[in-house]
């Protein structure tokens, strides 16, 4: 999903890092205090408004022109930026817009737009980080709204790992936000019990019923059994057809009806062809028009890895620029 080979070539990441030592160096020396909450997922320890006046006072010489949308841009020359006040012009355009998830926050397909106005292509934007929708046979899913645990998914020949939510729409959860990067229509499997040996359990002659043996929460188990015509029994009481049907805990596939859309997705995939954009993120087809960030066809799992994109290629940029 994360296409950096055409931009490794100037070393966006040598000059920023791809972990996060970089970004936590860069929020460290600013006195933003951070805590860690599960592996690798960094928060504000107070607000995230403390971030924000890091970049204000950053930018405290720079000359914002707030409430105010860009309708159009054109070259003659030089740039011409036609807004809801009025004309800007300039020598060099810098497009940072992002993507269009989260219209709410202000999302817009400027971005889009500008590239298609210079003859650039783009790939088709979709939802992604974002949760699936779930086909009549889930339904069953609903009824389980709230319940969060870990499991393993596999969408075409990738598997994660990471928790599960379900929620009244179908499912959501930091495994399925990343799932949504690669899924784009069929079947996903899911592994409800990654680390538990199924065949090993099933072989045991316990009295222990279904619902306890699997450490699973018992609403999910309940709801589970029920959608495969299972009652809950002892495990020493399994017949072989019912053992085969438990073992779809291993190995549950459906296809999702959807996703929850672009006003519930984290971030967009799809975006300008980086195919043309130069390393030094120059559009090939108009000079000093750049592109960075999210509107660019550059999407990464969940885990902070799209804003690390966005302080790298933003790095990248700003130095590029500073040589020119």
């Amino acid at each position: 999903i994360l296409p950096f080979l055409c931009f490794s070539k100037v070393g966006v990441f040598s000059q920023w890092s791809n972990d996060s030592k970089d970004t936590l160096k860069f929020l460290n020396e600013h006195k933003v205090e951070l805590e860690l909450r599960g592996h690798g997922q960094y928060f504000c320890k107070k607000s995230a408004s403390y971030l924000v006046e890091v970049f204000k006072k950053l930018t405290k010489d720079v000359k914002f022109y707030l409430n105010t949308k860009v309708l159009h841009v054109e070259y003659d020359k030089l740039f011409k930026i036609f807004t809801t006040k009025g004309e800007l012009r300039a020598k060099k355009l810098v497009v940072a817009s992002g993507g269009v998830s989260f219209k709410p926050l202000g999302a817009s397909d400027i971005g889009y737009k500008i590239a298609k106005n210079f003859s650039h292509t783009i790939k088709e934007p979709r939802p992604a980080l974002v949760g699936f929708t779930v086909q009549k046979e889930q339904f069953w899913f609903k009824s389980l709204s709230g319940i969060s645990f870990n499991i393993k998914i596999r969408v075409e020949d990738k598997i994660l790992e990471n928790d599960l939510l379900f929620t009244h729409k179908g499912i959501s959860g930091p495994v399925v936000l990343s799932s949504s990067l690669y899924w784009e229509k069929g079947k996903i499997s899911i592994d409800f019990i990654p680390h538990i040996n199924l065949d090993k359990i099933l072989r045991m002659k316990s009295k222990k019923f279904i619902s306890s043996a699997l450490l699973l929460p018992k609403r999910f188990m309940k709801e589970f059994l029920k959608s495969i015509d299972l009652k809950d029994k002892a495990i020493v009481k399994l017949n072989e057809d019912e053992k085969s049907n438990l073992k779809i805990l291993k190995n549950y596939e459906f296809s999702p009806a959807g996703n929850f859309g672009f006003n519930k997705a984290e971030v967009t995939k799809g975006g300008v062809n980086t195919d043309e954009i130069k390393p030094t993120f120059e559009s090939k087809l108009q000079k000093n028009l750049y592109f960075i960030g999210e509107v660019l066809d550059v999407t990464g799992e969940l885990g902070g890895y799209n804003f690390q994109w966005a302080f790298a290629s933003a790095n990248a940029l700003y130095k590029h620029l500073k040589t020119i």
